[in-house]
């Protein structure tokens, strides 16, 4: 790991790592992490047992990693979620 990291950015790749469509390479972006350096990092924050699980759950998971996707650029969104109105983020 090329910095320290604050307590708040851990909690924060942390949660990023558990999300199913957030990448690798998002986490690098915002944090200069390689994948290695945050399977290092869960390993060492998480308990065991959690550790486990998400590296099961991560491990050949294709929205982990942005080349494996189906989709090129955008975000996924299901068909029936809901159109958000009056929202300046939706809009961009």
């Amino acid at each position: 790991m090329k910095q320290e990291l604050t307590e708040r950015e851990i909690d924060r790749i942390i949660e990023m790592a558990w999300e199913d469509r957030t990448t690798f390479d998002a986490i690098k972006i915002q944090f200069g992490l390689k994948e290695q350096e945050v399977i290092d990092l869960m390993r060492r924050e998480m308990k065991l047992s959690s550790f486990k699980l998400w590296r099961a759950r991560v491990q050949g998971r294709n929205t982990k990693h942005s080349k494996k996707r189906e989709f090129e650029k955008g975000r996924f969104k299901c068909s029936r979620q809901k159109q958000i109105t009056h929202n300046k983020i939706s809009k961009r």
